[in-house]
């Protein structure tokens, strides 16, 4: 495996062992070796994906309810599969796209190792309730996003960090309570730590983007629009937990536009 942090990026998304994965993106370095002009060519077989579980259409899935043992592992294991892609799209961000600032690489390889460990502490607590990952079906949604921004750093700021994982800071609330309630603490420390991550990640989302923005002389919120109608992003429903999506960066128009469009 080479050093250089994307070419090491590129190599960890084409492992099909979700342990492995994740015990090799938390040993990246964020400080190593970084060629930012370097234009990596697309292997097969991104991302590697383990035999189970069964990708299948969301609206296929199981209810996940938290009141018995066995829903808080259907719940806990969609969970961890959503950490698992987390991983994969921010691998993908830092391999895929070239000529960006050295700080790009090196924050999205700081995302993907705290995905990686939000990965490991819902498996293991996982398996403290008899399952493994794998043993549900999962559903394929947030990959299908990173196909369609596959060729534009700017929709995939809007459309995964800024939109999908932003859905992410207004459930977590709702679930922490569920599993409180249900007795489950390590599943809602869990969660804390989790919370607590992604507003940083959805952050860097939110920087990059607009980033891109003043570099190509677009209007961050005009150009957040269009990109959702062209790419079909879902539409957003609340309640929102506006003092984390504050906290990520959302400013407060996109705050206001946010709750105006809300399906009733």
């Amino acid at each position: 495996m080479s050093f250089e942090l994307r070419a090491q990026a590129r190599d960890l998304l084409l492992c099909c062992d979700p342990g492995a994965k994740a015990a090799g993106t938390r040993r990246l370095a964020p400080g190593g070796p970084v060629d930012v002009a370097a234009t990596l060519a697309e292997p097969a077989g991104i991302p590697g994906r383990p035999q189970q579980p069964a990708l299948v259409p969301f609206n296929a899935l199981q209810r996940r309810s938290a009141a018995t043992p066995h829903g808080r592992a259907v719940l806990i294991h969609a969970l961890a599969h959503i950490e698992l892609n987390a991983i994969d799209l921010a691998l993908d961000v830092v391999w895929r796209f070239a000529g960006l600032p050295e700080a790009f690489y090196r924050q999205w390889i700081g995302v993907a190792r705290e995905e990686a460990l939000h990965f490991e502490l819902l498996r293991a607590h996982l398996q403290t309730l008899g399952h493994d990952y794998g043993d549900f079906p999962a559903h394929n949604g947030l990959w299908e996003m990173a196909e369609k921004t596959r060729h534009d750093p700017l929709a995939r700021m809007a459309l995964v960090p800024r939109t999908l994982e932003a859905r992410g800071l207004d459930a977590s609330p709702p679930m922490r309570a569920r599993l409180a309630a249900a007795g489950d603490d390590a599943a809602a420390a869990i969660l804390d730590i989790i919370l607590r991550d992604e507003i940083g990640h959805v952050a860097v989302g939110n920087h990059w983007y607009r980033h891109l923005c003043t570099q190509r002389g677009l209007d961050p919120i005009a150009t957040y629009a269009a990109l959702a109608r062209e790419h079909g992003a879902p539409r957003l429903r609340g309640p929102f937990n506006l003092p984390a999506r504050r906290a990520a960066g959302f400013d407060e128009d996109e705050l206001d536009l946010l709750q105006q469009d809300t399906p009733a």
